[in-house]
């Protein structure tokens, strides 16, 4: 559903991207594609529920200018139900700064400019929180996969899919400090 509670339809999204140009046009011809009219649109924002493995998937039509590995645009973000342990947050942050963990609600999105590098984003999020890779060896791993995925069209597995179950009940509400009277 949109955000006014109506699915859009497909001339209401058409004359949305009849406004959009460049790479988040052609990201949000691709998610459509592959997934589908969206459950909402705006001016700015093409946004599904549920698709695939995805709790949420928006594509924005003004991009995040990135340089990790290489220069880029990032447009597509893509949300998971995934607890970041809080201690591991800033090894998170340092790896990728375009991953945005959301402790309360218990999600993690990565935001890029395809689906391939979203997969592989919050697959090395997993190996740093389980100790499989530390950060400097995530981005190492992140930089060499991305090259052989964009320049050599190489698809690994890390590319084409989640690694590991997507985790339930996630939301982490913290505790009361402050009694209600």
């Amino acid at each position: 559903m949109d955000l006014n509670g109506v699915r859009p339809i497909q001339q209401e999204v058409e004359q949305t991207l009849a406004e959009w140009s460049g790479k988040p046009l052609e990201g949000a011809r691709l998610m459509i594609q592959k997934y589908g009219l969206p459950d909402g649109a705006t001016r700015d924002m093409l946004v599904w529920y549920n698709n695939g493995p995805w709790k949420r998937t928006i594509v924005y039509r003004h991009p995040v200018p990135h340089n990790f590995p290489m220069p880029h645009p990032d447009f597509l973000e893509q949300t998971i139900n995934y607890a970041v342990p809080p201690e591991r947050f800033d090894d998170i942050a340092k790896f990728d700064g375009s991953v945005i963990m959301d402790r309360t609600k218990g999600e993690v999105s990565a935001r890029c400019h395809e689906e391939a590098m979203n997969y592989l984003t919050l697959n090395l999020v997993n190996d740093i929180v389980t100790s499989k890779r530390s950060v400097e060896d995530a981005r190492k791993f992140y930089a060499e996969t991305a090259m052989k995925h964009s320049i050599h069209y190489q698809p690994t597995p890390y590319t084409t899919g989640l690694l590991f179950p997507i985790p339930q009940n996630t939301a982490d509400p913290d505790v009361v400090v402050v009694k209600p009277r």
